[in-house]
């Protein structure tokens, strides 16, 4: 946050609505469904003949982001996007949010606005709606709720419970990045603590902390797979860890699976900052959480259509319940997988 509090303004002189009157002003409709925004009692949002998606996301300063290494406007943006990715894991489409805010003594009206640029620049890019919210104060530093509604047209959302014996299990993208990019932005700060000018080093590592700091959404792969004819059996975005998800699919769906070692796609930085750290690479990738690709299961008819889309690896194969979930290493072993991931009530 900017340190010179005397060009700040206090949000105690604009009052709750006068700060969402600047915050809000201007802010265009891009999407039919989206009839009345911000500015009366209630949004009011229309939706004929499609079904409705609603996925809510709170963040609490402390535990899900560090305002030490995290610039707000990178926080607004991701807040904003990990919504959307919700969304596009139900084989959906964002079209409308809310954003309700804790806002502790500490921020100024300046803060708050770089914190929306954030949100905005989200919202212009994926073609979503700021439809409304809420402001309070906080005597917790910052808290962000934000609520996200999509839509999908009658019967093509995508569940946790359709995956099938034999199916194949997909993912998009790499895995592990967010997480090492988190471990660098920790090791940084206790590196800078009690210096003036510290210049944190990233050289190199610069994928690792964009990963963390400026997750994407992935519709392109929703509009892939909808262009290839192919629906998901089962869907869901890897926010809490590889293994997890992977097993609330099971859980959910009454199956096992085998996912392998050396199918787990991994980026080169992701690999050299695991050395760096003395972690294991493959943990990492099973357990970092917040990549936010997506992981789905298609049927084995589809292997070839699927393999064609740009970015998506076949990793395993989703097995009979009795089997279990397990990983095949690199030399045939089998070892039970283990949902180690983001737990966020610990």
């Amino acid at each position: 946050m900017d340190n010179n509090e005397n060009k700040l303004t206090e949000i105690s002189s604009l009052g709750e609505f006068g700060l969402i009157d600047r915050l809000t002003k201007d802010l265009p409709k891009v999407n039919e469904s989206t009839v009345k925004a911000v500015g009366d009692d209630a949004a009011l949002l229309r939706y004929p003949s499609t079904d409705v998606l609603v996925t809510t996301d709170l963040l609490l300063e402390g535990v899900h982001f560090d305002l030490t290494y995290v610039p707000l406007k990178h926080l607004g943006y991701k807040a904003a996007v990990v919504n959307f990715s919700d969304i596009y894991a139900m084989n959906g489409t964002p079209r409308q949010i809310t954003v309700s805010l804790g806002i502790s003594c500490r921020f100024a009206v300046e803060h708050i606005e770089e914190l929306y640029s954030g949100i905005r620049l989200a919202c212009e890019i994926y073609g979503v709606d700021l439809v409304g919210g809420d402001t309070t104060s906080s005597r917790q530093g910052l808290v962000i709720s934000i609520t996200c509604i999509g839509d999908a047209a009658e019967g093509t959302a995508v569940y946790r419970d359709g995956a099938h014996d034999t199916d194949l299990i997909c993912v998009s993208g790499d895995l592990g990045a967010a997480y090492m990019g988190l471990q660098l932005l920790e090791r940084e700060k206790v590196a800078s603590a009690g210096m003036k000018d510290f210049q944190p080093d990233f050289q190199g590592k610069e994928y690792l902390v964009e990963r963390q700091l400026k997750p994407e959404a992935r519709r392109d792969i929703i509009k892939a797979l909808a262009d290839a004819g192919i629906k998901p059996t089962a869907m869901m975005d890897v926010s809490d860890g590889l293994s997890s998800e992977l097993m609330h699919i099971c859980k959910a769906s009454k199956t096992g699976c085998r996912v392998y070692e050396d199918r787990i796609p991994i980026d080169y930085q992701t690999a050299v900052m695991a050395e760096e750290l003395g972690m294991n690479l493959v943990t990492a990738a099973l357990n970092g959480g917040e990549d936010y690709e997506l992981l789905f299961t298609v049927p084995l008819t589809a292997h070839d259509a699927v393999s064609k889309i740009p970015g998506v690896k076949v990793i395993g194969h989703i097995t009979k319940e009795d089997l279990g979930c397990a990983l095949v290493t690199r030399d045939g072993n089998e070892l039970p997988l283990k949902a180690q991931g983001w737990n966020p009530l610990q």
